[in-house]
C-alpha cells in the first residue's frame, strides 16, 4: 500500500480545466476529498519559477497531482517544437522542485504513451521506454514528459521524494478539444457525424484506410485510476494507464456514427495517411496493482457525445 490520501489532506491539481485535470478534480470530489486547490493560467504561470515557489510556500499541498501541459495536434507539434519542449520542461521542473523543496507528501505526474518508441513492440510495456526513436510528429512534447517522469525518478532516489509517475492511453469525454484544426481522432468523428446529421450530408469523409488499431480510455476512468496510484503505488517505474484492449479506426466510425444517429455514408480518403498500424499499451501492472477500467467504449462516447451536445455544439462550435 501506498501513502494514502486523507480526505482533508490539502490537494492541488495543476491544470485543473484541462481534460484530465477537470476529471482528476470531478473524481476527487466524487469520493469525498474536500481541500482541493486549483489556480487558473492567470491566476499563477506555472512556467515562472519564482510565482510557482512563492505559491508553494503560501499553500504547502499535501499531495500534488500535475496535469498540466502545454499540448496540441500534429500540427501544432510539428510547427512550434521549442514552445512544447521549453513550456512543459519548465511547468515540470518547477512543480517538482517546489514541490521536492516545500515537502510535498505525495506526488504524481502524468505523461502520455507518446513517450515510447515509434516502432515499440505491442502492446507496449513501461521498460520500452528509451529502447529506440520517437515518433518524429511530437518528439518535443514526448522528450519533455520523459524527462518529467524520470526527475520523478532521480528525487525519490536522491531525496527519498515520494514522486510517482502514470502515462495514460488515448483519453476522451467532457471538456475535450473539439476544434477540427487540432482534436485528436474521436472528438473529431463525433464533430463530424454529428454535423453530418444536422446538416443532412450524404456522407463524411475520413482519413486513411480505416484499418489502424487504437486504444481510448474514458477520461473518468483514467481520473479513478490516478487516484488509485496515490493511494496504492509508490514505485520508482512509471505505470500505464489504459484498458488493455484496442479497436480499428473504422469501427471507431462505426460506433459513433450509430450513437450519433447518422444514417448517411461513410467514404474512407485512402489518400490520406493512416498512422501507426497499431498503439495498445500493456496494462498488467495496472491489473495487478488492482485496478482495471469500468466505462466500455460505447458508453464512454455516449456520455462524451451527451457532454458534445450540451456544452459545444449549443454555443456555436466555440469550447467554453
Amino acid at each position: 500500500m501506498g501513502i494514502m490520501i486523507n480526505m482533508n489532506d490539502k490537494i492541488y491539481v495543476a491544470g485543473h480545466r484541462g481534460l484530465v485535470g477537470s476529471a482528476i478534480v470531478r473524481s476527487l470530489e466524487a469520493k469525498g476529498y474536500q481541500n482541493i486547490i486549483r489556480r487558473t493560467h492567470q491566476e499563477l504561470d506555472l512556467i515562472n519559477q519564482q510565482a510557482v515557489m512563492d505559491f508553494m510556500q503560501a499553500e504547502k499541498p499535501d499531495t500534488v497531482i500535475l496535469a498540466a501541459a502545454k499540448v496540441g495536434g500534429i500540427n501544432a507539434n510539428n510547427t512550434r517544437p521549442a514552445e512544447f519542449a521549453y513550456d512543459n520542461m519548465q511547468i515540470q521542473c518547477n512543480v517538482i522542485h517546489a514541490s521536492h523543496l516545500v515537502g510535498v507528501r505525495k506526488l504524481l505526474f502524468l505523461g502520455s504513451t507518446c513517450i515510447y518508441p515509434k516502432f515499440a513492440a505491442q502492446p507496449i510495456n513501461e521498460d520500452a521506454l528509451l529502447t529506440g526513436s520517437l515518433e518524429e510528429t511530437n518528439e518535443a512534447y514526448a522528450i519533455a514528459k520523459i524527462a518529467g517522469l524520470k526527475m520523478c525518478q532521480f528525487y525519490k532516489r536522491q531525496y527519498g521524494s515520494n514522486f510517482i509517475s502514470c502515462m495514460p492511453t488515448n483519453l476522451y469525454g467532457p471538456h475535450d478539444n473539439y476544434d477540427l484544426e487540432n482534436s485528436h481522432v474521436l472528438p473529431a468523428m463525433i464533430r463530424k457525424f454529428h454535423e453530418a446529421k444536422v446538416n443532412g450530408a450524404n456522407n463524411v469523409e475520413l482519413w486513411g484506410s480505416g484499418t489502424p488499431l487504437r486504444e481510448f480510455l474514458y477520461v473518468d476512468d483514467m481520473a479513478d485510476a490516478c487516484i488509485f496510484l496515490l493511494n496504492n503505488y509508490d514505485g520508482e517505474e512509471h505505470v500505464n494507464i489504459g484498458t488493455g484492449q484496442d479497436v480499428t479506426i473504422r469501427t471507431l466510425a462505426e460506433t459513433i456514427q450509430s450513437i450519433v444517429g447518422y444514417s448517411g455514408d461513410i467514404v474512407w480518403n485512402k489518400n490520406m495517411p493512416d498512422g501507426t498500424p497499431r498503439k495498445l499499451t500493456n496494462v498488467a501492472k495496472l491489473h495487478n496493482l488492482g485496478w482495471r477500467h469500468k466505462t466500455d467504449l460505447r458508453e464512454g462516447i455516449s456520455l462524451a457525445y451527451a457532454w458534445y451536445k450540451e456544452n459545444v455544439n449549443s454555443s456555436h462550435g466555440h469550447k467554453e
